[in-house]
């Protein structure tokens, strides 16, 4: 049975390549999915394709218009979403995906470090499974083929 995980978080580190590899040594048949990781392509893909606007908003407005869609076409394709809150970049858009994700009843994995437990609460008590590395987190989905 394969599987498709959408990873949800910060595009800034290399996180995902930690769980890509770490799935591929335990041979686990999972596809992952996830936001565009290629920044500048992001902040810009609203231009690249209705072409230049008028000023930062509306340049900002068509491409989360863009960026909003992929992650709604690729989350909702995903069987299960693993989403991230690192320590050191804000986390809005982890906040809007992991909402999502609970919001559309997808199964959902948290990694939180220890020092986000107070400002995660609420987000932590509505997802399926609460760990602390991207190790755990593979781990609950190899147990899925237990």
């Amino acid at each position: 049975m394969d599987l498709t995980v959408y990873l949800a978080g910060e595009i800034h580190s290399d996180w995902r390549d930690k769980i890509q590899s770490l799935a591929a040594e335990k041979d686990l048949p999972l596809t992952f999915v996830s936001p565009q990781t290629n920044h500048d392509l992001s902040d810009d893909i609203g231009e690249n394709i209705l072409g230049e606007q008028p000023n930062k908003y509306y340049r900002d407005d068509a491409a989360s218009g863009i960026n909003n869609l992929r992650t709604q076409v690729l989350m909702n394709k995903a069987d299960v979403v693993i989403a991230l809150f690192g320590e050191e970049y804000k986390q809005w858009n982890t906040a809007m995906d992991a909402t999502t994700a609970i919001n559309n009843g997808k199964p959902l994995i948290l990694v939180r470090p220890e020092k986000l437990i107070h400002p995660l609460k609420e987000i932590s008590e509505k997802a399926n499974v609460v760990t602390s590395s991207v190790e755990q987190a593979v781990e609950v989905l190899a147990y899925i083929y237990k």
